[in-house]
């Protein structure tokens, strides 16, 4: 059975393999408070997961715009800072490269801009 530490308002505040100073309670594995701690968890792992794959779509995104602004003569890739060029180039050579082994490397929705 699980052993639980409990913040100043009774609630839940972290699970325990084995009884210590900070969980002297055990809980059995189905009781509504644990599953809803546990719950509660696993939702903000699923978001935070949702988040980050949603930052690597908005990184294209970016890498996209600025594409666009620089093919456009909005903006030279010299007038960004001296990391943002490298970091750009860098990761321009590398979808290059994927490029030469076609259509696996790139998603259905994947845009790739020349």
């Amino acid at each position: 059975m699980p052993y639980v530490s409990r913040d100043p308002e009774g609630r839940i505040a972290a699970l325990h393999a084995e009884r210590n100073s900070d969980s002297q309670e055990s809980l059995a594995a189905d009781h509504p408070e644990l599953l809803a701690f546990v719950g509660a968890h696993v939702r903000v792992a699923d978001i935070r997961g949702a988040l980050e794959a949603s930052d690597l779509e908005l990184i294209r995104v970016l890498e996209d715009l600025i594409a666009v602004l620089i093919n456009n003569g909005v903006i030279r890739l010299t007038d960004l800072p001296l990391a943002a060029q490298v970091k750009l180039s860098r990761r321009g050579r590398l979808r290059d490269r994927l490029g030469g082994i076609g259509d696996l490397a790139a998603d259905a929705d994947d845009v790739l801009l020349p």
